[in-house]
């Protein structure tokens, strides 16, 4: 058995009915050349003769004195987290998208191991989607993107691949700043006394960082503390009722526009969603005088573990409150630039330990509910790289991977980006009943390149 960490068991305490706390993904395929009508069968046929999950994909919850641990599933059932369905006519994207809003509602099981796949034809153009919806306490979106390409070749011809849950782990390794001892056997007890040790050296550092944020609040224009994001309509409470809506934008648009403004793709990618929110929050009268803050997770991983949460937070001004694209822009990248400098001295650990004390208590809130109406900050947005090459699966090539994130209370929608190729993929999910008509920021997304191009 193995215990959870403080991050992976935070997903377990928030979940509820309306808040599933899973991740997942869309990916369309395009069967390869001479592929026969039944090759969506054949390829669920291939993936159901891997019937044997390794960690962490046969891994189920159970709890000892009330601590929560994974243990191996000894009776796992793959037909349980596989299926193959199918569209219904005429089965356009607006339908597949519809299902994906449908199956990313629900709770999984946990008296099983947490993650689900669905293999989906009868796509009008001929194309097969494949949906997987994986808990957050087991995995992370870098972690997950890595398994997505572990599972995949960049070669037509290979037919070797192994399915993700079928693949051997690779080992985690120590957070940077913590020192592992190799050349001995260390019982229980040494590796948790190890663990009070690191995390105790790292508190002098971050408790310097935590007073210099707070003496921040007051002289610091581009420091974004916990108590400055605005009330809006995005941080309702919220049903169990979901709304997914996709699209790709050519990565080189966006190259060539960050270019121009001598910034950064994830500057470009939150002026976009900025400049899409304004419109969308104007367009319901309901744009706060103040800017929107957004919440950006950034990946601290620095090995090839697959499993588990290594992520750290950023807070960014998304500057909603200025008319002119590149003011906005402008705020934008001084905001993360002063969030980046911060951690720029300080290790792995030190990094996510300042992260959750500076937002234990949104964490709290958002899990108590006790104090309604505030929040640390209005939206999550995600940037998540991706493949740099065309990938195939089996010899189904890779068209596109949408990601399919978390809805919560307080939260009601989030803005998730892939990096593809030579595309990026934006995947937006949302409370279909707090949030009318979302699906209208892909067009505004759209809006707000082009006004970042023409300024």
């Amino acid at each position: 058995m193995t215990p959870l960490s403080p991050p992976d068991n935070m997903f377990l305490l928030l979940e509820r009915r309306n808040q599933p706390m899973h991740v997942g993904s869309l990916l369309l395929l395009s069967p390869p050349e001479g592929a026969g009508p039944n090759y969506a069968q054949e390829l669920a046929e291939w993936a159901l003769s891997y019937r044997r999950a390794q960690p962490p994909f046969n891994q189920k919850l159970t709890k000892r004195f009330g601590i929560p641990f994974w243990e191996e599933d000894t009776e796992f059932d793959l037909e349980a987290h596989f299926h193959h369905i199918s569209l219904p006519k005429p089965g356009r994207i607006r339908e597949l998208l519809a299902i994906v809003s449908k199956l990313h509602s629900g709770l999984m099981d946990r008296a099983k191991p947490l993650w689900e796949i669905y293999i989906i034809d009868g796509v009008e153009d001929g194309r097969i989607a494949v949906y997987s919806r994986i808990h957050h306490a087991l995995i992370d979106g870098v972690a997950g993107m890595r398994m997505l390409q572990k599972g995949m070749s960049p070669d037509p011809l290979c037919r070797d691949t192994v399915p993700f849950w079928a693949m051997p782990p690779r080992k985690k390794a120590a957070p940077e700043g913590v020192v592992a001892n190799v050349t001995a056997p260390i019982s229980k007890a040494s590796k948790a006394m190890g663990a009070i040790r690191d995390q105790a050296a790292t508190w002098p550092r971050v408790t310097k960082e935590i007073i210099k944020s707070i003496k921040a609040r007051g002289n610091d224009a581009d420091y974004v503390s916990v108590f400055q994001a605005p009330r809006s309509i995005l941080n309702q409470p919220i049903s169990a009722s979901r709304r997914f809506a996709a699209q790709s934008w050519d990565l080189p648009r966006i190259k060539a526009t960050a270019k121009k403004h001598n910034a950064t793709l994830n500057d470009i990618v939150l002026a976009m969603c900025a400049s899409a929110l304004r419109r969308y929050l104007t367009d319901l009268n309901a744009l706060p005088d103040k800017p929107l803050v957004a919440m950006v997770p950034v990946s601290l991983r620095k090995d090839d573990s697959d499993g588990g949460n290594q992520v750290g937070m950023v807070l960014a001004n998304l500057a909603t409150h200025l008319s002119h694209p590149l003011e906005r822009l402008d705020a934008i990248a001084r905001s993360v630039q002063n969030s980046k400098d911060r951690f720029a001295n300080m290790s792995q650990l030190e990094i996510m330990n300042y992260v959750g004390t500076a937002l234990a208590v949104s964490g709290i809130n958002m899990a108590t509910g006790i104090a309604p109406t505030w929040q640390a900050f209005n939206i999550v947005i995600s940037n998540v790289p991706g493949p740099r090459e065309t990938m195939y699966w089996n010899g189904a090539k890779l068209e596109g991977i949408y990601p399919v994130s978390i809805a919560m209370d307080g939260q009601a929608t989030n803005i998730t980006v892939v990096s593809y190729a030579e595309k990026f993929e934006i995947g937006i999910i949302a409370c279909r009943r707090t949030l009318p008509h979302m699906q209208k920021l892909l067009a505004y997304l759209e809006e707000g390149l082009v006004e970042l191009e023409n300024a």
